[in-house]
C-alpha cells in the first residue's frame, strides 16, 4: 500500500519561500501521477499542482502559476512544491496525494493521501 508522508511546511512571512516535500513508502511512485492540494478553514479542497507519473506534463491552478513549481525525483520515491513569493492567502493545510490516472485537479480522482502539512504566510 502506497504511503504519502509531507514536510516542510511552516510560518513564513510574505514574499517569502517554502519548498514542500512528499516522501513516498510502501510502493514505487515511478507509475503514479502526484498532485498537491490545499484546503483553508471553511474552503474546499483546492488542486494547487500536479506532475506525471514521468514528470513531463505539470499542471498548475491560477493562484500557483508563476510562483510555484512541482518537481519529482523517482529515484527518491518523492514530489516537491517549491512555492515562491508566497501570499497571506496562500496560508492552508496543504497535502500530496497520488493517482494511477494522468493526474488533474479533481480530489477525487486520487487515491491515496498524505496527512497534509501547515503553511502559514503572515507579517
Amino acid at each position: 500500500q502506497l504511503q504519502l508522508v509531507e514536510s516542510g511546511g511552516g510560518s513564513v512571512q510574505p514574499g517569502g519561500s517554502l519548498r514542500l516535500s512528499c516522501a513516498a513508502s510502501g510502493l514505487s511512485l515511478d507509475y503514479y501521477a502526484v498532485g498537491w492540494f490545499r484546503q483553508a478553514p471553511g474552503k474546499e479542497r483546492e488542486g494547487v499542482s500536479c506532475i506525471s507519473h514521468t514528470g513531463g506534463v505539470t499542471n498548475y491552478g491560477d493562484s500557483a502559476a508563476g510562483r510555484f513549481t512541482i518537481t519529482r525525483d523517482n529515484a527518491k520515491n518523492a514530489v516537491y512544491l517549491q512555492m515562491d513569493r508566497l501570499k497571506p492567502e496562500d496560508t492552508a493545510v496543504y497535502y500530496c496525494a497520488a493517482s494511477l490516472g494522468l493526474g488533474s485537479s479533481r480530489p477525487h480522482e486520487y487515491d491515496d493521501w498524505g496527512q497534509g502539512t501547515q503553511v502559514t504566510v503572515s507579517s
